[in-house]
């Protein structure tokens, strides 16, 4: 295989993988991934970028008082909007179709509305991940900054997957931002954005073999000549 067709097997295999072994995770793995992906493009060098790694206990006991929380039902205000205010198509067929399959695979019907609120509380376990990465930035950055920040998660994803982990990019934790700044001492200065699992892919799990179906290019490519 050439190193273009193993950069391709890379990104095509790359996808949010929602369980994961229970096999460790050396932590010089995890600070090779981050260093590589530091490599990441950023506006004028700024890096405003920063990462909490979370392992072994400090893991467990966040993913569970925010797994509690989620189960509870006890919500706080989002800080910032990630999806569309009002969603419209083709967007919300998007949307539908790769949620429902989600819980198809895991034989969860539509109107079992308890189980699939456990699976979505599942996100705060890291779903059984034994790394979880919170991302931060300084309030103070703007939109470039953000453009830089999920550069800089794609790179990590795809640096993990050449290492032969997953991850799940993981916009949920956003939803529980002041308890993550009070469990992890985030100073108030800096903004949780969202998090990441990070681990060995549990091939066997259904909710990690429904195929994910991407638009055709002409559907989202216009050439100018």
């Amino acid at each position: 295989m050439t190193k273009i067709e193993k950069f391709c097997d890379v990104v095509k295999s790359r996808k949010s993988i929602r369980a994961y072994l229970d096999k460790d995770v050396d932590r010089k793995m995890v600070e090779d991934i981050l260093r590589l992906s530091s490599r990441a493009p950023s506006g004028a060098n700024i890096q405003a970028w920063q990462v909490i790694v979370l392992h072994n206990g400090a893991l467990k006991k966040l993913g569970q008082k925010l797994f509690d929380m989620s189960v509870a039902g006890i919500k706080e205000e989002c800080e910032y909007q990630f999806y569309p205010r009002s969603w419209r198509e083709p967007y919300l067929a998007r949307r539908r179709k790769v949620g429902w399959d989600l819980y198809r695979s895991l034989g969860i019907a539509r109107s079992e509305r308890s189980k699939i609120e456990h699976q979505q509380a599942k996100n705060f376990m890291f779903f059984g991940a034994p790394v979880g990465l919170i991302f931060t930035m300084d309030r103070d950055m703007e939109l470039g900054s953000w453009l830089d920040l999920g550069c800089f998660i794609q790179t990590i994803a795809l640096v993990a997957r050449s290492f032969g982990l997953d991850s799940c990019i993981q916009a949920a934790f956003s939803e529980y931002h002041k308890t993550i700044s009070d469990e992890l001492q985030i100073p108030p200065e800096r903004q949780v954005i969202c998090g990441l699992a990070l681990g060995y892919r549990d091939e066997n799990a259904p909710e990690n073999n429904f195929p994910t179906e991407r638009v055709p290019l002409e559907d989202f490519v216009r050439f100018v000549d």
